[in-house]
C-alpha cells in the first residue's frame, strides 16, 4: 500500500562523522554500514524522487524549498570544521520545488522556493544526499525546518508535500533527516568512547525505536512534544511530524531500525517505514490532524477545515462512519476523535477530562503551567468534572451513568491523588457496580490530574 505514490520513508542523522570519519569510532562506522543499507533499499525502489527535511536547514520566516537544478558548493560545518570539507554537486527537481511552494501556499502556508548560486546548503541535507545518494541517481527536493514552527504548521507542511506529489504523479521516498535525543557533548570526546550523553536519554530513544520498530509512525508523532521535553528531541522532533503527515497519520507500516549510536552524545536512527497493509496498532489521536495554516503562530483552522486537493488529482472526503457521538454539553476533544462510538448496544468513549464546556477551565486548577511548571490542584474537583462530563456523554448517546459497564481511570499522581479520586467515584458510582482499573500515566494531553476512558451499554 502507498499513500499518493510516496513508497516509503526513512529518518537518518545527520551530523557529518558517519560521512567523514567513520573509521574513528565503531559506532560511526556501523551507522555508515547502515547508510549503505538504506542507500541500496532507495535504489532499488524505484523511486523517481527524494524529498527532505533537514532539522539542519533552519528558517526563520516560513518555509523555503530548494529549487536550484544543480547546486554546487565546498560546505563546512560549523561546528565541526575541524572533519574537513564536503564538495557537492546535487541534482535537485526545480519543477518539484515549484509544485510544493504551491501546494503549501494553497494550504495557507508561507513558502518561497530558493535558486541563486552559492545558497548555502546545511550539513543533514550534504550528508543524507551524499551517502544515500550517491552519483544523483535520482532527483531530491529538500525544505527547510522552520525555527518557529509548532506542530499543527508542520503537519500542514508534510501534507503540502504529499499533494505536490499527487498532482505531479511522482514515485516519492520521503527523508526526514533528524537526531533523536539532540544532547551533544560540549567537549572534546575520545571517538572511541563516544555514548548518549544521558542514561534517561538513551531509555526515552529506545522506547521511540521500540514503536517505530512496530510501524507506529503516528503514535510516535503524538508521542514527539513528550519526547521532546524529556530528551531534548532535536527540534522539537518536528522532522517526525514532517514525515507521518507525509507519509500518512496512522501506523499502518513495516518498521525497521537499522541501526542506532551515539553520534556525539546524541541519539542517531536510521529507520525505515514502508506502507502496509495492516496496521500496526489502533489509534487514539491526543492531538489534531491539522489541515491548513490559519496564519499566526498558533492559530491552526481545525480537522473540519476545507482540504485544498491538488489540482491535478481530486480526491473525494470520505463520509463519516456511523455511530459517532458528539456534544457540546462536553469539553471538545484536543484531537481528531469523536466523543464516542456507537457499535451494537456498546458504548466507547473516548479519554474524558475535567475541562469545562466552551471555556476549557479546569476546575480545582491545572496541573502545570504553561512552561510545565508544577502547579498546585485540588483532584476532587477535578473528579468530579470528569464524571459531569461523562454523564454529558452519555446522556447525549441516549444513555445514563447507571448503564457504565467498565472504566479506565488514568492519575498522573496515584500515591497522592487514589483516595481522592477513589472517594468520588464511591460516591457518584459505586452503587452501579461497574468494573474499574486505575492506572498511574506521566502525564495527561492537558494540564489535568484525571481521566476516564470508559464503556457503557447504549
Amino acid at each position: 500500500m502507498t499513500t499518493n505514490q510516496v513508497l516509503r520513508g526513512f529518518i537518518v542523522p545527520g551530523l557529518p562523522h558517519p560521512l567523514l570519519c567513520p573509521e574513528r569510532s565503531p559506532a560511526w562506522t556501523s551507522l555508515r554500514a547502515s547508510f549503505d543499507r538504506v542507500r541500496e533499499e532507495i535504489a532499488a525502489s524505484g523511486a523517481d524522487l527524494l524529498v527532505l527535511y533537514s532539522t539542519q536547514w533552519i528558517s526563520v520566516i516560513g518555509h523555503q524549498i530548494q529549487a536550484d537544478p544543480e547546486p554546487e558548493w565546498v560546505h563546512v560545518d560549523p561546528e565541526f570544521h575541524d572533519l574537513g570539507t564536503m564538495p557537492y554537486r546535487f541534482r535537485m527537481d526545480a519543477a518539484f520545488a515549484r509544485a510544493y511552494e504551491a501546494a503549501a501556499k494553497a494550504r495557507g502556508l508561507h513558502a518561497r522556493t530558493v535558486a541563486y548560486h552559492g545558497f548555502p546548503i546545511d550539513t543533514g541535507t550534504v550528508v543524507a544526499l551524499k551517502l544515500l545518494n550517491p552519483g544523483n541517481a535520482i532527483p531530491a527536493c529538500v525544505v527547510s525546518c522552520n525555527m518557529y514552527a509548532d506542530r499543527g504548521e508542520t503537519i500542514v507542511l508534510g501534507k503540502a508535500a504529499r499533494d505536490a506529489v499527487a498532482a505531479t504523479g511522482r514515485k516519492a521516498i520521503a527523508i526526514s533527516v533528524s537526531a533523536l535525543s539532540a544532547r551533544l557533548f560540549t567537549h572534546e570526546i575520545d571517538p572511541k568512547d563516544d555514548r548518549i550523553s544521558s542514561l534517561k536519554d538513551d531509555e526515552w530513544n529506545r522506547k521511540l525505536l521500540e514503536l517505530l520498530g512496530e510501524g507506529r509512525l503516528e503514535d510516535v508523532s503524538q508521542l514527539a512534544r513528550e519526547f521532546s521535553a524529556q530528551a531534548n528531541g532535536d527540534q522539537k522532533m518536528k522532522a517526525v511530524w514532517w514525515l507521518a503527515a507525509f507519509l500518512g497519520e496512522h501506523n499502518a507500516y513495516e518498521g525497521t531500525v537499522y541501526d542506532y549510536q551515539p553520534l556525539w552524545g546524541t541519539g542517531a536512527a536510521l529507520v525505515g517505514l514502508l506502507p502496509s497493509a495492516r496496521a500496526a496498532a489502533n489509534l487514539e489521536f491526543d492531538e489534531e490532524s491539522v489541515e491548513t495554516f490559519g496564519g499566526d503562530r498558533g492559530v491552526l483552522s481545525g480537522g473540519s477545515a476545507a482540504v485544498p486537493s491538488p489540482p491535478s488529482a481530486p480526491v473525494a472526503a470520505p463520509a463519516p462512519p456511523g455511530g459517532i457521538i458528539r456534544t457540546e454539553a462536553a469539553p471538545k476533544p484536543v484531537g481528531a476523535y469523536a466523543h464516542a462510538r456507537r457499535v451494537g448496544n456498546l458504548l466507547f468513549l473516548a479519554g474524558i477530562g475535567p475541562r469545562r464546556p466552551g471555556t476549557d477551565e479546569i476546575p480545582g486548577g491545572p496541573v502545570r503551567d504553561a512552561d510545565g511548571n508544577p502547579l498546585p490542584y485540588d483532584v476532587e474537583a477535578q473528579a468530579r468534572s470528569v464524571v459531569a462530563n461523562v454523564k454529558a456523554v452519555l446522556e447525549a448517546a441516549g444513555s445514563s451513568l447507571e448503564k457504565i459497564l467498565d472504566v479506565t481511570v488514568y492519575l498522573i499522581d496515584m500515591k497522592r491523588d487514589f483516595a481522592a479520586a477513589n472517594a468520588v467515584w464511591a460516591e457518584t458510582l459505586g452503587h452501579v457496580n461497574a468494573t474499574r482499573t486505575t492506572l498511574e500515566v506521566a502525564a495527561l494531553p492537558t494540564p489535568i490530574a484525571i481521566e476516564w476512558k470508559v464503556v457503557a451499554e447504549a
